[in-house]
């Protein structure tokens, strides 16, 4: 998909420093996905602990010893 946009030419500057990337665009895909993967990983980090697992710590001992 083409999109014309207007970025500030001293983001991009930095962008394509710290990418390390040949082109903007190859920057703003680097950028796009780095961003991405961090809001999935907030939200997996959002849901430690609120997750009912069903078995208590004696339940695994348990398991474990029956091994």
């Amino acid at each position: 998909m083409r999109t014309l946009i207007d970025i500030q030419d001293d983001l991009i500057r930095d962008l394509l420093k710290e990418t390390e990337a040949k082109t903007k665009k190859e920057a703003i895909i680097i950028a796009i996905k780095t961003y991405l993967n961090l809001k999935r990983r907030e939200r997996l980090k959002s849901l430690i602990g609120n997750y009912d697992f069903g078995y208590t710590a004696q339940d695994l001992e348990r398991m474990r010893a029956d091994d």
